[in-house]
This record gives structure tokens, C-alpha cells and sequence, in this order.
């Protein structure tokens, strides 16, 4: 395995993350100190949108990096 697939596969996973939680709303991960920063900046549903923007960015990343697209 490249060392570009499994880098640009943990990017995925961490932008699945970001995306899931902010379409779940999971009080967990909005509860967090450096969530919660953006929640209070930004509101709820700001804060949501934000980091569903950011899932998204990253997952596309990472695929980009998977496929040698881009590299690191």
C-alpha cells in the first residue's frame, strides 16, 4: 500500500466524520471545547453547516490524495 492511499484514506474517514456528525447533530461532537467555540461564533446551525462544508472537503481530498491526484 502507497503511502498517498492510506493517508488519503484516514482524510476520508475524518471528513466522513465531520460530515455525519453535523448532518446527525450529535451532541457529543458539538459539545466538544473546540466545537463549541464555533457554536457559539457561528450558532447551531452555522456551526453545522461549517463543518458538513468541511466533511465534504475533506473526503474530496482525500480522494484526490487515494488516487495520486494530488500528493502530500
Amino acid at each position: 500500500m502507497s503511502e498517498n492511499l492510506i493517508i488519503g484514506i484516514l482524510i476520508i474517514i475524518s471528513g466522513l466524520f465531520s460530515l455525519i456528525s453535523s448532518i446527525k447533530n450529535w451532541e457529543f461532537f458539538f459539545s466538544h471545547t473546540r466545537a463549541r467555540f464555533l457554536v457559539r461564533i457561528l450558532g447551531r446551525t452555522g456551526a453545522r453547516i461549517f463543518y458538513g462544508i468541511l466533511g465534504l472537503a475533506l473526503c474530496t481530498g482525500g480522494i484526490l490524495m487515494a488516487f495520486k491526484i494530488i500528493s502530500r
